[in-house]
């Protein structure tokens, strides 16, 4: 990925007092340009050998792909969970006047 590439980051969080701490040391850091944090997103995954639930809440950062390191770093020391979902995706296109306001805010 280029580095002036936007990306879309998912990040799920045990609760909404975490997912708001995530999120404010993530824009305060201007390491993302917005989050989004959808509470009461319900979980199924396979978690040391056996399957498993939750109700947790999910962080949709937008951000550069040239911060996703320092993104991922800064997740791990923030989070609780021992192994913190940090998925990023491209974003191929959208909004021109968008996707130049997030390159602005993280310049």
């Amino acid at each position: 990925m280029e580095s002036d590439q936007k990306v879309v980051i998912f990040i799920t969080t045990g609760t909404d007092e975490e997912a708001n701490r995530l999120a404010e040391a993530l824009l305060k850091q201007r390491r993302a340009a917005c989050v989004n944090i959808v509470p009461g997103v319900s979980s199924r995954f396979w978690w040391e050998g056996h399957l498993d639930s939750d109700q947790e809440s999910l962080l949709i950062v937008k951000a550069k792909a040239s911060l996703l390191d320092e993104i991922v770093a800064l997740v791990k020391e923030v989070h609780t969970y021992d192994v913190p979902e940090v998925i990023a995706l491209p974003i191929i296109g959208g909004n021109p006047d968008y996707l130049d306001w997030i390159g602005k805010e993280l310049q």
